[in-house]
């Protein structure tokens, strides 16, 4: 396995291939990432600090281009470092991709992700690419035009599954952190078409029952204190999360109270993920915006003003309302018809109605002001009204912070953006969105209580910066001490550390650390592997993964039924997609091409289906690594 990248996605991944798949990786990074310590995962981190300086075996500068060969005899799961400006054709040579099994590309910007996988492709067709790529529409084309190159260079290509693989990171843990920051919202797996939507449940009250009928997914911390101050990872022991628990654990759980759930409520087919709009959509702001609520008020009164004039003379003088009316607007606007000779009703509601016109000039002229000055404003960015609370303060419109506020605004959650720079790319979505936004440094005194953070629900810090994102959480803490407060930190030790510090000083308060590259990680090597992840949930700390594979060549699937299929801990299957479905007695009826989701657990799994399937990240190593080392046996 070789992984290319410049931050800490390339190092996680490289952890998790080595320390959950046991494979050997090559990691090319820059020079400058030697000072960084990367992340560890599984069994590797007891050893990191010695493997780290044990694996860098040479130094490749784009200049020389030279690097010491990959030496064969390596044993499996070890790693090899390679320090690179960019991963051009020299360095990927280097690096081995021409006997490689896949390559992963997960430098940040997508310019050079590109460039890289066509390079890599042409050096070798048969490799499987898994690219981390932002724009959505581009990463489609972009996978389709890899696999055409690679039928091209190779006639004996057959476009084998997951040859070619985009994913984006943004993506990948944006549902996460928005699902962290509100509470009582279900977390939605939506990709290629396909849906997973789980539900998180509190612990049932004495007496209660579950569904039945619903897979639970997982088992949340049994006490909200969580000894292990490990906020519900793997270090917290058998009071952490239990991840796809069996029938035992969870009549357990619900007859203790103590455990929530996270419940699977629905496998169907879907449109898959909106794409960004284009240009221009959302910029021209609805005609009810265009004036303000007391104007608007001030044009409906001397509307009533005029009708009750025109009715005032049509009791006075008799004559049809239609003419009533158009006299009443004659003498509004001072047309030259003096009712000299008139009765006197008609001469005093002729001089009310040229008052009534006095009043109309400026309020007219009020109302052209504020349509300019609104149609002159739709671009720009709104502020956040007054009265609003109940919000969520989101800080940051990086490539994350981007992806957290459309899915906020999805659930039609209310959100005020925090950022501090002015050419930030995801201002243009907050725009058209028609989200307030606060422009200025969140370290910055005065910048938070623009947000209305005093009458938020929950902050959202997303930054780059973990530093930034520790600060602006303490500060509004300090603010709010009952505050729900999610941060996206990377280094997990310092995420620790920083939940018990906080959680200790607020212990009313929920704190919550995220990693995006612990969430997005487990996702690409799945990839790497050859499988189509179909996305990720967290559960506290721990990841539970979607993927989608054919059930023949798994001994531990095929021919079994589903409830021998189920190994608790590892993998649970949850819906069928194929196109007969058989009756418990054997007999094969067509059926419908779809998704089935509620299959009774003594049906037999046959090596033509395909199934959707939860896994933890230790099961889904060991299908896939049970079935390379059976085919390369074979």
């Amino acid at each position: 396995m070789v992984v290319c990248g410049d931050d800490g996605l390339a190092h996680r991944l490289a952890a998790e291939l080595r320390g959950v798949y046991e494979e050997q990786v090559t990691l090319v990074v820059p020079p400058t990432e030697r000072t960084v310590r990367p992340p560890v995962v599984g069994r590797a981190r007891a050893v990191s600090a010695a493997l780290l300086d044990r694996v860098v075996s040479a130094a490749v500068s784009r200049a020389a281009g030279t690097a010491a060969p990959v030496s064969p005899s390596e044993p499996a799961g070890g790693q090899r470092t390679l320090e690179a400006v960019e991963a051009t054709e020299a360095v990927l040579a280097e690096a081995g991709v021409e006997r490689a099994a896949a390559l992963a590309l997960v430098y940040d910007d997508d310019e050079t992700n590109i460039r890289a996988a066509l390079t890599a492709r042409r050096l070798n067709p048969r490799l499987r690419l898994v690219l981390r790529l932002y724009n959505r529409r581009l990463g489609q084309h972009i996978e389709e035009l890899l696999d055409q190159a690679a039928a091209l260079v190779d006639a004996g290509y057959s476009g084998g599954e997951a040859s070619t693989t985009v994913l984006s990171d943004a993506d990948t843990a944006a549902p996460a952190l928005a699902a962290t920051a509100v509470a009582g919202t279900t977390r939605v797996v939506q990709t290629d078409g396909l849906l997973l939507r789980a539900v998180e449940r509190p612990p049932p009250e004495p007496g209660e029952t579950g569904d039945p009928g619903r897979a639970t997914l997982a088992l949340l911390s049994a006490t909200g204190s969580d000894p292990a101050f490990a906020d519900g990872s793997e270090a917290s022991g058998e009071q952490g999360p239990l991840l796809l628990p069996d029938a035992a654990a969870v009549r357990e759980a619900a007859a203790s109270g103590r455990r929530g759930s996270v419940v699977l409520e629905q496998v169907a087919y879907s449109a898959g993920p909106a794409l960004p709009a284009g240009r221009g959509v959302g910029v021209v702001a609805p005609f009810v915006s265009l004036f303000s609520r007391r104007l608007r008020w001030s044009l409906a009164g001397l509307v009533g003003c005029v009708f009750a004039l025109a009715v005032a003379l049509w009791l006075a003088t008799g004559i049809h309302p239609l003419g009533a009316l158009y006299l009443t607007l004659l003498d509004l606007f001072a047309i030259n018809d003096p009712a000299v000779g008139a009765t006197t009703e008609r001469q005093v509601l002729q001089l009310l109605s040229g008052l009534v016109g006095l009043l109309l000039l400026p309020v007219l002229l009020a109302a052209v002001l504020e349509a300019l000055g609104t149609f002159r404003g739709a671009g720009a960015l709104r502020r956040p009204p007054r009265g609003l609370g109940g919000h969520v303060v989101l800080l940051g419109l990086g490539k994350i912070g981007t992806r957290v506020l459309t899915r906020l605004r999805e659930l039609n959650i209310p959100v005020v953006c925090v950022e501090a720079g002015p050419e930030a790319r995801g201002l243009a979505v907050a725009r058209r969105l028609r989200v307030p936004v606060v422009l200025g440094d969140v370290t910055q005194e005065g910048v938070l209580e623009a947000a209305k953070i005093h009458r938020a629900h929950a902050l959202l810090a997303v930054t780059s910066s973990d530093t930034t994102n520790l600060e602006a959480a303490l500060y509004a803490r300090s603010l709010r001490p009952d505050l729900r407060v999610v941060l996206r930190l990377y280094d997990d030790d310092f995420a620790t550390a920083v939940y018990r510090t906080l959680r200790a000083a607020h212990p009313q308060a929920l704190t919550r650390s995220r990693s995006v590259s612990h969430l997005a990680a487990p996702s690409f090597a799945g990839a790497m592997m050859g499988r189509q992840i179909l996305g990720a949930i967290p559960v506290e700390r721990r990841v539970l993964l979607f993927a989608a594979l054919d059930v023949g060549g798994h001994a531990q699937l095929e021919g079994k039924t589903v409830g021998e299929a189920f190994r608790a801990g590892y993998w649970r299957v949850l819906a069928l997609d194929a196109g007969t479905v058989r009756r418990r007695g054997g007999e094969e009826t067509p059926g419908e091409s779809g998704l089935v989701w509620d299959l009774p657990d003594t049906y037999v799994l046959r090596g033509e289906d395909r199934v959707v399937l939860a896994a933890t990240r230790r099961g889904l190593a060991e299908l896939l690594r049970r079935r390379r080392r059976g085919g390369a046996g074979a």
